[in-house]
C-alpha cells in the first residue's frame, strides 16, 4: 500500500528565484498534479558527482608527469591537485548558504560550464602557474556542483522515491573516487597528463544538455551581499587551513600548527549571522550524529583504501596492475549494492537500511585488520567487497535521511554540510592511518583504526533519530510549479 507523502517537493518543482519556502510543495498536491519523476535530472546528479569526485584523486597518479613536462619540482606540482581540493572543501558551506538564494538551474548551468572550460584551460596550461590558478578556479565550480548534486537529485522525485534517487550521486561520487587513479593510469600511459584534464569535458557537455532541456526555468543567479562574502572568507579560511594541515602533516609541526590558525576564523563565524542558521539546521532531528556517521565512515573507507593499497606494493610486491584489480572490489561491492540500498530504504525506511550498511562496511573492514603477507588478492578482494556493499548499502539511504529532515529553506545548506563532512572524512582518514602506521609499523593497527571508524558509524545513525522535516503550511501566493 502507498505510504502517505511527508514534506514533499514537487518533482518538477526545482528552481525559483527566492529560494527556500517557494522550493518547496505540498506532496498531496504534486501527486493530484500527476507529475512524474525526473530521473534524467537524477542521472545527470549522478553524472556530475562522478565527475567531481573523480577529479579530487585521477590527477594525482599525474603529478610526476606534470612536474617533468613542467619543469617543476615535486611540491609545485602537488598543488595541481591540491588547488582543486580546498577550493572545493573550503566553499562547500559558503556555496551551501548561496544556492538557499538563487536558482538551481541557472546556479547548475553556470557551474557545470565553467567546470569544463576550467578543465579545459588547466589541460592546456603551459606553465604551473597557469595550471595551479586554473584548478584553483575549477575549484570553486566543482563545489557548486558538490553541493547542488543532493538537492538537484531530491527534488527530482516524489518522497517514496527518495532513498532510490538519493543512492545515485551517493553512489557514484564515491566510485569517482575511488576508479579515479586507475582511470588516470591507464590515461597517462596511453594518452599523456593532459588527458585526465579533459576526460571529464564530455560527460559536462552531455549534462547540460540535459539539464537545459529538463530542468524548469526559474529565478537566476544573484551575487552575495557583503555579509555573505565576509562569512565566505571566514569558512574559507578556517576550512582551508584545517585541509592543509590533515594533508600535509606528515610534513611535520609547521604544518599541523594550522590547525591552531583554523579555529578563529571558524569560531567567529559559527558565533556570527552566517553560522547560527547552519548550526540551528543540524540540532534539527538528528541531523548533527547522522553527520558525524558520514564523517566517521568516510574517513574508515579512506583509510583502509589508503592502507590495503600501500600494503599490497609495498610489502606484497604487487604490481600497480594487480594492485589496482584487487582494490576495484570495494567499488564492484558498493555499485552493485547501492540501487538496493535505494529500493529497501524507499520499501521500508532510510534508517534502519543505513545503520545496516554502516554494520556490513564495518564488518568488512574487522575482517581486514589481520592482513598478513601471506593473504591472496582473492582473500583480500572479498573482504574489500563486502565493505563496499556495506557502504553501497548505506550511502543513498543516510542521503535521504539527512536531506529529507533538512528544513525546506536550507536544503542546499544541509547539503553542504553533508558534503564538507565526507570531504573532511576523506582527508582526515589517510592522515590518522599514516600517523598510527609509523607509529607502529603495522598496516593492522592502521586497518584496525579504519574499521574502528566504520564502527562509530553505526551508533551515531543509530542515534541520529533524524526525522522528515514538516512540510510548511500552505499559502495563498505559494510559487505555482515549474514546467518545462
Amino acid at each position: 500500500m502507498r505510504r502517505p507523502d511527508r514534506g514533499a517537493e514537487r518533482p518538477g518543482d526545482i528552481s525559483h528565484d527566492a529560494g527556500g519556502p517557494a522550493e518547496s510543495a505540498d506532496s498531496a498536491d504534486s501527486a493530484a498534479s500527476g507529475e512524474r519523476d525526473r530521473w534524467t535530472l537524477v542521472a545527470v546528479a549522478g553524472v556530475l558527482a562522478f565527475v567531481a569526485m573523480l577529479d579530487m584523486n585521477i590527477v594525482n597518479v599525474a603529478l610526476a608527469d606534470i612536474s617533468d613536462s613542467l619543469d617543476v619540482s615535486a611540491r609545485t606540482a602537488q598543488w595541481a591537485a591540491l588547488g582543486y581540493q580546498i577550493s572545493v572543501v573550503s566553499l562547500l558551506l559558503p556555496v551551501g548558504r548561496w544556492l538557499d538564494r538563487v536558482g538551481a538551474r541557472s546556479a547548475l548551468l553556470t557551474a557545470t560550464t565553467g567546470f569544463a572550460v576550467c578543465s579545459a584551460l588547466a589541460a592546456l596550461a603551459p606553465w604551473a602557474g597557469w595550471l595551479i590558478a586554473a584548478r584553483l578556479a575549477q575549484g570553486v565550480f566543482g563545489a557548486v556542483l558538490f553541493v547542488l548534486m543532493p538537492v538537484l537529485a531530491i527534488r527530482s522525485v516524489r518522497p517514496e522515491a527518495r532513498g532510490r534517487a538519493m543512492s545515485v550521486p551517493a553512489t557514484l561520487g564515491p566510485l569517482g573516487a575511488v576508479t579515479g587513479p586507475a582511470l588516470g593510469g591507464l590515461l597517462i600511459d596511453h594518452f599523456g597528463w593532459r588527458s585526465v584534464l579533459l576526460v571529464k569535458i564530455p560527460f559536462c557537455v552531455l549534462a547540460l544538455v540535459i539539464a537545459w532541456r529538463a530542468m524548469p526555468r526559474g529565478g537566476g543567479l544573484r551575487a552575495p551581499d557583503r555579509r555573505s562574502v565576509a562569512d565566505a572568507v571566514l569558512v574559507a579560511t578556517g576550512v582551508a587551513s584545517l585541509l592543509l594541515a590533515l594533508t600535509l602533516a606528515s610534513g611535520g609541526l609547521p604544518w599541523l600548527s594550522l590547525v591552531a590558525v583554523a579555529v578563529p576564523p571558524l569560531w567567529w563565524w559559527l558565533r556570527g549571522p552566517g553560522g547560527r542558521p547552519v548550526t540551528g539546521a543540524l540540532r534539527t532531528g538528528g541531523l548533527l550524529q547522522a553527520h558525524g556517521a558520514v564523517l566517521a565512515l568516510a574517513a574508515g573507507f579512506a583509510a583502509m583504501h589508503y592502507v590495503v593499497a600501500l600494503h599490497l606494493q609495498r610489502d606484497d610486491g604487487l604490481s600497480a596492475t594487480a594492485t589496482g584489480l584487487t582494490v576495484l572490489a570495494f567499488p564492484l561491492g558498493m555499485g552493485l549494492a547501492g540501487p538496493l540500498g535505494g529500493r529497501l530504504a524507499d520499501r521500508f525506511a532510510p534508517r534502519p537500511v543505513a545503520i545496516a550498511g554502516a554494520t556490513i562496511t564495518a564488518a568488512g573492514l574487522l575482517l581486514l585488520v589481520p592482513l598478513g603477507e601471506d593473504w591472496s588478492a582473492p582473500q583480500v578482494a572479498w573482504r574489500l567487497a563486502l565493505a563496499g556493499a556495506g557502504m553501497g548499502l548505506n550511502g543513498g539511504p543516510t542521503q535521504a535521511l539527512v536531506m529529507g529532515a533538512a528544513p525546506a529553506e536550507l536544503a542546499a545548506t544541509v547539503g553542504s554540510t553533508v558534503q564538507l563532512a565526507r570531504s573532511l572524512g576523506f582527508t582526515l582518514g589517510p592522515a590518522l592511518a599514516t600517523a598510527v602506521w609509523g607509529m607502529t609499523d603495522s598496516a593492522g593497527a592502521a586497518l584496525g583504526l579504519a574499521a574502528a571508524a566504520a564502527c562509530l558509524g553505526v551508533p551515531l545513525l543509530a542515534w541520529s533519530g533524524a526525522r522528515p522535516a514538516p512540510r510548511p503550511e500552505k499559502t495563498t501566493d505559494a510559487a505555482p510549479a515549474a514546467h518545462n
